[in-house]
């Protein structure tokens, strides 16, 4: 039976292919990294839009109960309640509408911050995933010389990934 030999001399001494395997290694390892930075950033997003969710939900329910004393007083002058009891109610509805009109404020004024929080958390997210599309067309790229041997896909690659890297990075910055 013949014998086939395969000669991989040339793949054995190819330096500047080892250095390139490296290379892709470190854009993988890299490419992990800002994929994990992305996710946590988008659940932090998404936690802090219920977040604000629920702060929006408590801030109409002061606005309910402000009206529903609204409506209380108007029925009160609609139906002529006169005397010392209906004066009492009177002061204490306008004392509750006092209290429901700073709450509903605070309650709208923390609402708008989270929200506000969590539109400058998903457009850092988005510089994450900027960042790590380029990261993964830069591997891809690198990874290219493999199979054609030129010496323009490295360059281009890692070029590529390197503009990710700085855009993933500016994510801390906005």
């Amino acid at each position: 039976m013949a014998e086939l030999e395969v000669h991989t001399e040339h793949e054995a001494h190819d330096s500047f292919g080892k250095l390139i395997g490296v290379v892709a290694s470190l854009i993988g390892v890299l490419l992990a990294i800002v994929t994990i930075i992305s996710h946590r950033a988008h659940t932090d997003a998404v936690l802090l839009k219920s977040e604000a969710n629920d702060k929006w939900s408590f801030y109409q329910s002061k606005r309910i109960k402000f009206h529903s004393l609204e409506l209380g007083e108007d029925l009160m002058g609609v139906l002529g309640a006169k005397g010392d009891e209906a004066e009492k109610v009177k002061a204490r509805y306008a004392s509750e509408k006092a209290r429901y009109e700073k709450e509903g404020d605070e309650a709208q004024n923390d609402a708008k911050k989270t929200d506000t929080e969590s539109a400058e958390v998903e457009t850092r997210a988005l510089r994450f995933d900027f960042g790590e599309g380029l990261l993964e067309v830069g591997l891809i790229l690198t990874s290219l010389y493999f199979i054609s041997k030129s010496k323009l896909f490295p360059v281009a690659g890692v070029s590529c990934s390197l503009v990710g890297i700085g855009i993933a990075v500016s994510g801390y910055f906005v």
